[in-house]
């Protein structure tokens, strides 16, 4: 199947869908993560009480970058085009999913996707797990390996490996991960080109 022939599209949010702005390493020396850890698996980890407190700073933190997101260049573009196409579009992020709604709005692209198909870090193991892509082609009863998965980091594209998608990089210049995936954009105005669009 031609990327240009696929009708589900997943998308990555931070960074794939908007401009990069989280700013990892200040996360982790705020929270007290060593920096080789994930934030994420960092905070299951803790006791219940002291992870409350840090996903509380964490959630406050990244409701002030949701309400200041910008969006990638030709992110929305490529949504209108493939929404046009009459394509089902979900998001999968590590985000949560109350912020993930705040920063679509914010960036004009809270009408591409029903809220329901917005999976976030509550909602789905986070990335690279492949269950938040496994759920939707469930939910939209369509088989894995017809889902495209777009993001802008090795996370989305070991998930869209694992539940037997197609990855697809974007945002970078390179493709830094050729063993994950051989589809690589610039970004998603050239992506919207490799569709003929």
């Amino acid at each position: 199947m031609t990327l240009a022939a696929a009708r589900h599209w997943v998308f990555d949010m931070d960074g794939t869908l908007t401009i990069a702005v989280h700013d990892f390493p200040a996360i982790k020396r705020a929270l007290d993560i060593p920096p080789e850890d994930d934030i994420l698996h960092h905070l299951a980890a803790l006791p219940a009480d002291e992870a409350a407190a840090k996903r509380a700073w964490l959630l406050e933190h990244e409701r002030e970058l949701a309400y200041a997101a910008s969006p990638a260049p030709g992110a929305l573009e490529l949504l209108h085009e493939l929404r046009d196409r009459g394509c089902r579009l979900g998001v999968l992020t590590r985000n949560a999913h109350e912020l993930a709604l705040v920063t679509l709005q914010a960036v004009g692209m809270g009408d591409c996707f029903a809220s329901e198909d917005i999976l976030g870090r509550d909602e789905a193991p986070p990335k690279p797990d492949p269950g938040g892509l496994l759920h939707l082609a469930d939910k939209w009863q369509v088989a894995p390996q017809t889902l495209v998965m777009v993001g802008d980091y090795r996370f989305d594209l070991e998930c869209a490996k694992a539940a037997g998608a197609r990855g697809v990089l974007v945002n970078l210049p390179d493709n830094l991960w050729p063993e994950l995936t051989e589809l690589h954009a610039r970004d998603c105005l050239e992506l919207r080109r490799m569709l003929g669009g």
